[in-house]
């Protein structure tokens, strides 16, 4: 029995056929949206983009953010049927294996199959061997691929760009974006990391843009200027608003934009302990021979120091 409070999210219950629920838990500190999707009918439910908390200046790992999910999940007696992964973060840790090893069964946590692409890019930067990452996550999706959800259907949509791996999940007329497209007056994400592409990310949003108008778009971040923080668009209010994308802009001048902003970010605080994990599906690093658990960073220096 779970001994923390169940957090209070922001529930969508959609209109369609089918009813899904869509509860949605902002984690402030990455400014990360968690999403709980469940079948009211089935009570059976999965999980996208979870967060383990960590704190970089004392290195403690934490799990208040998915605990408050289990307390949630238990509360509403939910069936967890799978974990989703959109990509492999560099921003935030994903709470997965944790979440794993907290939920009753054999819980797999699911990723885009390209996957691998971004796990051989980043393994050379940690001086990881492939036996630290293979065989960690469970499930590799593949665009367009189904899976039952209760009574809902979730579908697979490839989203590259931002990372190879990027993929999306639609259940009826509900889209989980991820890191690809943001609320309109945020735009798009970055493309400056290994294996990322302007052009790809082009191409996503407008696979994106290309949906109904009344679907609605549940994104992955938002960094609000002058507003609350808020987790869900149109497809119509995106073509007509996006300030990066709407209906109208090229794709050239979308690229020289990425690249022209891009250029001028500095790298996500918590990048290397994020992709550490995340390409090991939630996993930390083995411990030593005393028990200690160490991060990575590579240090860049002039020749001079």
């Amino acid at each position: 029995m779970s001994t923390t409070s169940a957090a209070e999210p922001w529930t969508y219950v959609s209109d369609e056929k089918g009813n899904a629920e869509i509860n949605c838990f902002f984690e402030p500190q990455t400014s990360t949206w968690q999403y709980l999707i469940s079948d009211p009918a089935t009570s059976q439910a999965v999980l996208v983009d979870t967060v383990l908390d960590y704190d970089p200046a004392s290195g403690k790992v934490s799990t208040e953010s998915a605990d408050k999910l289990l307390a949630f999940i238990e509360k509403k007696h939910l069936k967890i049927l799978r974990i989703l992964e959109t990509h492999a973060h560099a921003d935030h840790l994903t709470a997965a294996q944790y979440l794993k090893s907290k939920l009753p069964g054999e819980v797999p946590v699911c990723i885009g199959s390209r996957i691998t692409q971004v796990q051989s890019n980043f393994a050379p930067v940690y001086g990881l061997e492939r036996s630290a990452f293979e065989k960690t996550f469970d499930v590799f999706l593949k665009d367009d691929e189904e899976f039952p959800v209760g009574n809902l259907t979730c579908r697979v949509i490839h989203l590259p760009g931002h990372t190879p791996d990027h993929i999306g999940y639609v259940v009826g007329k509900a889209v989980f974006t991820g890191d690809s497209i943001f609320l309109p007056d945020v735009g798009s994400a970055r493309v400056d990391f290994p294996g990322g592409n302007a052009k790809q990310l082009y191409a996503s949003m407008n696979r994106l843009l290309s949906l109904p108008e009344d679907y609605k778009l549940f994104v992955g971040h938002d960094y609000p200027s002058g507003r609350s923080y808020d987790c869900v668009t149109t497809v119509g209010e995106q073509r007509k608003l996006n300030k990066h994308g709407k209906v109208g802009t090229t794709e050239e001048a979308f690229i020289n934009f990425r690249k022209k902003r891009d250029d001028t970010l500095g790298a996500p605080r918590l990048i290397h302990p994020s992709l550490q994990v995340n390409i090991r599906a939630g996993r930390l690093p083995p411990a030593d021979a005393e028990g200690r658990v160490w991060m990575k960073i590579p240090v860049r220096s002039s020749s001079n120091v």
